[in-house]
């Protein structure tokens, strides 16, 4: 009995609600179909406007037309919310594409002269004549190599030698041979022999031809030199390029090989009789140039023959990595490097480390130089 009475009250409200609905004006059943029938088709505002006349009639149901704008206001602020998020999207895509056009371009403008820059280079590596006298400078490709007493160097290193150290350089040019008694002579206008006088006359000569190396050169006469050979041959060089002593770092590089760099334990083989003239085999006596093997450069001499000084002052390694290094900025002693045709195997080494006085009258009987030139 109770059940029934219940659903007999159900149908009863039910009638008079819609009832109800049927007895709204005009007015605001119409303006509710037509903002239901824009709300459907995702036409928020248009909705919206009809919900707000709706409210608006007389005779119908406010607070239903208020819950319409509600939901039309939520949907309208969603939609706003997505454009707007869209409208970002696509500026923050049309950045990155601007960015990474503008990237490409940079990099594209950086290869292009990087590019022109290392062919200006290479075109720098060929035979030069001053006087008559021809000498050959070889390409040195950059790259980034260990410094110091690497592995194969063994347990022949010095203190000297350590700590090893990463070492980056840029493209370079350096001399295929020692620079020799010819072209000292064409440069400097003096012999091996009047060098040897300005020393002491009473030292021994150690080889003397046109095709042996030059010593009895002190470090600051070896700068002269190339002063002197920039002045010459100042028509056939680019603006600002010049030729001058090597720094150490360039040095052990191209001696190693550069990027050929085939890790021997001397400049081109691990057999030193092979690539120098050293006190093994020299019968204590320089030797014209270019009578071993070259290096995996194409470079001669590099071990043995005669000491070859480099631009640097002599200091201490440390283990920071470095960029085209120039050496201390002061010091008592400049660096030597690769031995001579006096000196036992462990000397001859690329990793080895000599040094003596800039103006060094005493030992310079086994020293010579090797040109680099700088772009």
């Amino acid at each position: 009995m109770k059940k029934r009475n219940i659903l007999t009250l159900i149908l009863l409200f039910a009638t008079l609600t819609l009832a109800a609905q049927n007895n709204y004006s005009p007015c605001y059943t119409n303006n509710m179909s037509k903002g239901n029938t824009a709300f459907s088709q995702g036409k928020y505002s248009e909705a919206r406007t009809y919900y707000v006349n709706a409210k608006q009639c007389a005779g119908g149901n406010p607070t239903a037309a208020q819950q319409k704008i509600n939901a039309c206001d939520a949907k309208i602020k969603a939609q706003k919310e997505a454009a707007e998020a869209k409208r970002r999207a696509e500026q923050e895509a049309a950045e990155e594409r601007q960015r990474m056009e503008e990237e490409a371009r940079r990099k594209a403008e950086q290869e292009a002269a990087e590019a022109k820059r290392k062919a200006e280079i290479q075109a720098l590596a060929k035979t030069y004549t001053v006087n008559g006298v021809s000498f050959t400078m070889k390409y040195v490709e950059g790259g980034t190599f260990t410094m110091g007493c690497t592995s194969e160097q063994g347990g022949d290193c010095e203190d000297d030698e350590t700590p090893i150290h990463s070492i980056t350089l840029s493209d370079f040019l350096i001399g295929e041979t020692e620079v020799t008694q010819a072209l000292w002579e064409a440069v400097m206008g003096t012999t091996v022999r009047e060098q040897r006088d300005k020393a002491n006359p009473f030292y021994p000569m150690q080889g003397e031809g046109a095709s042996y190396p030059m010593y009895y050169v002190s470090w600051n006469e070896a700068v002269e030199f190339c002063n002197k050979l920039n002045e010459k041959l100042r028509n056939q060089l680019p603006s600002g390029c010049r030729f001058a002593l090597p720094t150490e770092a360039q040095w052990e590089y191209a001696a190693r090989g550069g990027n050929k760099s085939q890790h021997y334990k001397y400049a081109g083989s691990n057999t030193l009789g092979n690539v120098a003239w050293y006190e093994g085999n020299s019968s204590s006596t320089t030797h014209p140039v270019k009578g071993k093997q070259a290096n995996e450069l194409g470079l001669y001499d590099m071990s043995g023959n005669v000491y070859e000084w480099c631009s640097d002052w002599k200091g201490n390694y440390n283990s920071s990595t470095q960029t085209n290094p120039q050496g201390p900025s002061s010091g008592s002693d400049r660096v030597l490097r690769g031995g001579s045709w006096g000196n036992y195997a462990k000397y001859c080494r690329v990793s080895s480390r000599g040094s003596s006085d800039p103006d060094n009258r005493i030992v310079i009987i086994i020293i010579g130089f090797r040109l680099s030139l700088v772009p």
